[in-house]
């Protein structure tokens, strides 16, 4: 049986296309735009600008959400973790994170992570399957409504990070067909400014992301100053080793333009890479490469079983940084955040403990 078209997931044009094929205008494709990503409607039914005759057709031929959302896990600290599962039964996990100025939503690229990457807890579920362009937007239309109610305002502006589970560029185009749909104007319009995509080092994706006229700011998992341990804490540094992904980063940072950032990730894990030494031994790598300008956020290890990694104590952390500033690469320490309910970095994998709200 073939698949419904995931309204949700087609550009301004795509939806122009399939109502023409219905028989319809084209400024149907405007009033269904308008309906579910300018007031993240998520049923036919709510599209109250169609006539009556044009949703019951819509529903035999199409469908506007394909999410079902299981759980949702609240944490002491007012982050919101959001277990999913897909039409084919595979779970996407989605975060919120509330500050005073502006609220996070991290999304998922992808169900699983083939990556394995030893710090991380969705490397234990492996790659279960790439999520459509739909599937990422549903995700954000799920979290803006819980938080603010179907159709509602936010009070203020929304950043997006692709941090949650799998690897962006391993889902390359879906992902950027998702970040054009959040940034057309008759919808979400979340720009791409307002977006960062975080990649653990796919190269030749790293160097055509950096061909692409509009796009997100961009975030490299680095975690380790040289190959030997980081061929151990992420294997794909196998494929593309510390010189070649650095190579690419200086090509990326040489098309920055005005308002758009640039980051290196590097996870602290305790005893292994926030040594005072690893630390003087990265900022040499970065400065080597011309890449000192670039900032460097420091993220101290978010324990869970089974993984085999601590935490690093405060005073490392304090220390990482200090050195890194001495040395002239400006480093900044990211505040955990939803650790109780398993929703912070490297801590999503479909987990099911916590205590449970209603979605």
């Amino acid at each position: 049986m073939e698949e419904k078209p995931h309204l949700t997931g087609l550009t301004r044009q795509e939806l122009a296309e399939f109502v023409k094929a219905l028989g319809e205008p084209s400024y149907r494709a405007d009033q269904i735009l308008r309906g579910i990503r300018g007031r993240r409607v998520r049923d036919v039914e709510g599209l109250t600008d169609l006539p009556k005759a044009f949703r019951e057709k819509l529903s035999e031929t199409a469908s506007v959400s394909s999410l079902k959302v299981l759980s949702k896990y609240v944490s002491e600290d007012g982050t919101r973790r959001y277990l999913m599962e897909t039409a084919a039964g595979h779970p996407v996990e989605t975060v919120f994170i509330p500050t005073e100025n502006r609220d996070t939503i991290c999304f998922s690229s992808q169900s699983g992570c083939p990556l394995k990457c030893d710090f991380c807890l969705t490397a234990k579920l492996g790659l279960l399957s790439n999520l459509t362009a739909g599937e990422i937007v549903e995700q954000i239309i799920i979290v803006l409504n819980d938080v603010y109610g179907e159709g509602n305002e936010t009070p203020h502006g929304t950043n997006l990070v692709a941090m949650g589970a799998g690897e962006p560029f391993l889902n390359f185009d879906e992902l950027l067909k998702a970040v054009r749909i959040l940034s057309e104007e008759n919808g979400l319009h979340i720009v791409p400014r307002r977006i960062t995509v975080s990649t653990a080092g796919i190269v030749p994706k790293i160097l055509e992301f950096a061909e692409l006229e509009t796009r997100p700011n961009l975030a490299i998992s680095l975690s380790a100053p040289n190959d030997e341990l980081r061929g151990r804490l992420m294997p794909i540094n196998r494929k593309w080793n510390i010189e070649e992904l650095l190579s690419a980063a200086k090509t990326f940072q040489n098309t920055l333009r005005r308002g758009e950032t640039f980051t290196f990730e590097y996870v602290l894990l305790d005893g292994v890479n926030d040594s005072p030494e690893t630390a003087r031994e990265l900022a040499e790598l970065l400065k080597s490469h011309g890449l000192q300008k670039a900032k460097v956020n420091l993220i101290a290890h978010n324990a869970a079983d089974p993984l085999p990694y601590g935490p690093p104590s405060a005073e490392n952390v304090a220390r990482f940084k200090s050195i890194l500033e001495s040395e002239g690469i400006p480093a900044y320490v990211r505040t955990p955040r939803g650790r109780d309910i398993f929703a912070a970095c490297g801590q999503l994998a479909a987990k099911k403990e916590a205590a449970i709200t209603s979605a």
